[in-house]
């Protein structure tokens, strides 16, 4: 739905900007000569209703002159600097919940058009530890929120619930984020408590993690099996190791026993990036109760708590 609102925030746009600039210079001139006309003609000055009965403005150029200042600032916002998303699912709790409505920087990772997606002027790229947008790579009709895991050229293992990381740089070296080359860099965690978040009844354990000397935080559950044999194969690899490619990411949910990523479809084409989650603006609870007389979509309170920077 998002590239089809794109698609008609651009054609709104174009159009009325279109329809303006043909009133403004066909038509304006004529309703001018008009006026001077008549106004030639005439001992008092015209007024106001009269100029509009002697040359009115057709509406649709009325219209067209009025929203396309506004039109054209809310395509270029949202198409180039920041677009608002709303999480839809729990796939990465505890850092955004079901609820939160966020902002999307748009040219972090470059400047596409908003119609066909192309690239336009790079600008930089995702980092590890980055909450992203992008397309599903299995229907770019769907956008998805995860964290980035593993950069071109990363070997990741996921193992007993751990995350692995071996950048691509030369052995004995670290990469930019301090990370040693040539082996494999387990991501350190942190206990913050268990029980706080449940589900099914199984308190779920809420911890801190540290990827590239950042740190987010992240939840598992107990009581669940890897699913490994639900995993992406790739070939040459073991069943929880993946070597991401040039031009892709590794993405993970930070609700690491209740989101579908790469682990499970693969890899994010760098084409299909949208931008980095950098703000919660607005935040709301829902109900949850079956027997609530109010629909499942309309909003309980608000978490006020919850606005600010993405960790």
């Amino acid at each position: 739905m998002a590239g089809y609102f794109s698609i008609f925030l651009v054609l709104l746009t174009l159009g009325s900007g279109l329809i303006w600039l043909i009133d403004h210079l066909v038509y304006a001139p004529k309703r001018k000569e008009r006026i001077a006309i008549a106004q030639g003609s005439s001992q008092v000055p015209l007024t106001e209703e009269v100029i509009e009965q002697i040359a009115p403005q057709h509406s649709i150029a009325e219209t067209a002159q009025s929203i396309f200042p506004m039109v054209a600032a809310i395509t270029i916002f949202r198409s180039f600097l920041y677009e608002p998303f709303q999480i839809p699912s729990g796939s990465m709790m505890p850092t955004l919940l079901k609820g939160d409505f966020i902002l999307v920087e748009k040219y972090s990772y470059g400047v596409k058009d908003p119609v066909w997606r192309s690239q336009l002027m790079d600008v930089g790229t995702p980092e590890r530890g980055d909450p992203f947008v992008f397309k599903y790579p299995e229907d770019d009709k769907i956008d998805f929120i995860k964290r980035v895991i593993g950069l071109p050229g990363d070997t990741i293992i996921y193992r007993n619930k751990e995350v692995y990381i071996k950048p691509k740089c030369d052995a004995g070296q670290t990469d930019s984020q301090g990370l040693t080359c040539g082996q494999f860099n387990k991501m350190e965690r942190e206990l913050i408590n268990q029980g706080e978040f449940s589900l099914a009844g199984i308190p779920q354990i809420r911890a801190t993690e540290q990827l590239s000397g950042l740190t987010h935080d992240i939840l598992i559950n107990p009581a669940m099996p890897e699913l490994s044999g639900r995993y992406y194969q790739q070939a040459g690899t073991a069943q929880d190791e993946w070597r991401v490619p040039e031009g892709h990411y590794f993405a993970m949910g930070d609700n690491r026993d209740n989101s579908q990523d790469s682990r499970v479809w693969g890899f994010v084409p760098k084409e299909n990036l949208v931008g980095k989650a950098v703000f919660i603006w607005m935040s709301f609870t829902f109900s949850e109760d079956e027997d609530s007389l109010l629909p499942s979509w309309v909003p309980t309170g608000v978490r006020f708590e919850r606005l600010g920077k993405i960790q």
